[in-house]
């Protein structure tokens, strides 16, 4: 990323200003190309979902190929979906991604709802995917909040350090920060989620790059420290995370039904094991048999 001073002055919006800056600081990512669809940033949203980029690049790329359109992939077994879907985490997304392609051919005639209230209405699709989606697919002006957005919003106007628990007010206060033009509320939309990306970040900001570090009333206020609860760090080693990716890696490896004595190899703690064996199961992640063997859902 080139760093880029934006200069503030006071005849210029704090919108634009971080407008123009993302124009020289933006990342070349595959779903901000002009000549992406609405299906292609769907899919991406829902991959981005609690994952590094670094990661969903390469799956989001093979994934569009495969699937370019919702009925390709609501076409599409779920053993080969949960098999694209790979090392991304939590691949009960992937499932409510088929069903949501699904969804969008019955109701939708194969073509992705530009509505937010009919695209909040698909399956495993919340109030922030509908909003990326009608926004970054269809260059609707929408408030678009991720946790990013909130972050840059809590130091920015607030003057807070942390964003904390979700609000309400969250959608209005980055609506009243949009610029008016249709076209520049919607850069302005994926700008903000930059800086919070990429500057604006958790614990240790950038602020000697921020573009709007001059009107930031967090760093006027003298970068007071968070008072809340501390941020929880997810842990992954050991957790049951960790033992269904385990599980689901034999089970997608495998070009016929196992059987559990394959499953037992995966993890020492046999309780542990069962426990995710049987959520497994009940997400629709795994199957059994007949004969008591086990595989992807067909």
């Amino acid at each position: 990323m080139t760093s880029v001073r934006v200069e503030p002055s006071s005849k210029v919006s704090t919108a634009d200003v971080i407008v123009d800056w993302y124009a020289g600081a933006a990342r070349n990512l595959p779903w901000r190309r002009p000549d992406v669809d609405a299906w292609a940033v769907l899919v991406s949203e829902v991959m981005l979902q609690q994952t590094p980029v670094a990661r969903v690049e390469p799956v989001w790329r093979d994934w569009t190929v495969r699937w370019p359109t919702p009925a390709d992939l609501a076409a599409a077994t779920p053993a080969e979906v949960i098999r694209a879907w790979g090392k991304l985490g939590y691949p009960r997304r992937a499932l409510r991604l088929r069903e949501a392609a699904a969804a969008i051919v019955e109701r939708h005639d194969g073509v992705v709802p530009r509505a937010v209230p009919e695209l909040e209405a698909l399956p495993g699709v919340g109030t922030y995917t509908a909003r990326a989606v009608a926004c970054f697919g269809y260059g609707s002006p929408q408030p678009v909040v991720d946790t990013n957005v909130r972050r840059v919003v809590a130091r920015l106007v607030h003057g807070q350090a942390e964003a904390g628990n979700a609000r309400t007010a969250d959608l209005a206060d980055i609506a009243a920060l949009a610029p008016p033009e249709p076209e520049r509320a919607v850069r302005f939309s994926v700008a903000t989620m930059e800086l919070g990306a990429l500057v604006c970040v958790a614990g240790a900001p950038r602020c000697g790059v921020c573009p709007v570090r001059d009107r930031c009333a967090w760093r006027l206020a003298g970068s007071p420290a968070h008072t809340g609860p501390p941020r929880r760090v997810q842990k992954f080693t050991g957790t049951d995370r960790q033992v269904r990716g385990r599980l689901l890696d034999v089970l997608r490896a495998a070009a016929h039904p196992v059987p559990a004595s394959e499953l037992d190899a995966t993890w020492a703690d046999a309780v542990q094991r069962s426990r995710c064996l049987d959520s497994l199961l009940t997400d629709g992640l795994v199957e059994q048999t007949d004969d008591g063997l086990f595989r992807l859902p067909q």
